[in-house]
């Protein structure tokens, strides 16, 4: 797949940079615990540095609802001051009192902002004012349709960063000539997007491993009570069409309970569901998780695509 690397850019030099990448990382306490996708990104961010550009990063943290101090991405900002050595000033939409005169700014929270995910085109807007071109450098995020991803490009020339670069070649290789067995694991939320995937990789995978709003879904649509769990129930038609494939292997057991965490527990699926309206499925069990290492161990490729469960939050972590 060709995609228009930065690497391809003229004139960077004095030039604005708007660099979407995915810093959504394990925060306590005011501390990362995890830097892996901050490094995974740095090697664009020193592209851009040493061809003179100066760099506005945007990152989302979580799935906030409101403003949170637990969802800022302040502690980001100091854990990629310290890991590139040059300052990052770290501020908002509304205050840029230290943009003049620093070559690396981030911007708080952008899913602090009630555009971004609805791509309110009014927002990409004003975020492509910002800039004199757009980098995204998120692999994770690549397929969002939201104001700092998709919405920003349709203002500013756009570009590939180097890990979205090597993200989408290793990704190209894999799909065009995989080493057999092949195992796909699809989760999280956005079904449409898995259903496309399950759609082009179910011919070349010997095995999917399922959870998330696919699987939810296929629940409900066989007579589960999945309480408030997130489902589609637009697409129950094609998910039961889908999902009668004998490749296809869904969790036998999952951890259900309410939004804030209280009344987690397993549930096993040998008998259907009853969960309560304010209840839903948040992660696979540990039977389950059993279940798919079984078929990961034995995998010589391997597609991932969205996490098993509620990864962010306590106690479904």
């Amino acid at each position: 797949m060709e995609l228009r690397s930065i690497k391809k850019a003229k004139h960077l030099l004095g030039q604005r940079i708007l660099l979407r990448v995915d810093f959504n990382v394990p925060v306590k306490n005011g501390l990362v615990l995890d830097n892996f996708k901050i490094q995974a990104s740095l090697p664009t961010i020193k592209f851009l540095l040493h061809s003179g550009a100066k760099i506005i990063l945007v990152s989302h943290l979580g799935r906030p609802v409101k403003k949170e101090k637990k969802f800022s991405l302040l502690p980001v900002a100091k854990e990629l001051q310290k890991l590139i050595g040059t300052k990052v000033c770290f501020n908002t939409l509304e205050n840029r009192d230290c943009w003049e005169g620093e070559k690396i700014v981030m911007l708080e929270n952008i899913r602090f902002y009630k555009g971004e995910e609805s791509n309110d085109l009014k927002f990409a807007k004003q975020l492509s004012q910002l800039a004199d071109a757009f980098v995204l450098d998120g692999f994770a995020v690549a397929h969002r349709d939201s104001a700092s991803v998709s919405g920003v490009s349709k203002y500013l020339p756009s570009y590939a960063g180097l890990l979205l670069e090597k993200e989408v070649d290793g990704l190209s290789k894999v799909v065009l000539n995989p080493k057999q067995p092949m195992v796909v694991m699809l989760g999280g939320l956005k079904i449409e997007t898995k259903l496309l995937i399950l759609k082009n990789l179910l011919p070349k995978a010997n095995k999917v491993l399922l959870s998330g709003e696919i699987f939810n879904t296929f629940l409900w649509a066989n007579g589960h009570g999945v309480g408030n769990s997130i489902i589609d129930k637009n697409l129950k038609k094609i998910v039961l069409t889908y999902l009668k494939n004998k490749k296809i292997v869904m969790p036998i057991d999952v951890v259900v309970g309410n939004d804030n965490g209280k009344n987690a527990r397993v549930i096993f699926l040998d008998k259907k569901l009853n969960l309560k309206k304010d209840e839903s499925i948040f992660d696979i069990g540990p039977k389950t998780v059993l279940l798919f290492a079984k078929y990961l161990k034995t995998a010589k490729s391997l597609i991932w695509n969205g996490a098993m469960g509620r990864f962010e939050q306590a106690p479904y972590h």
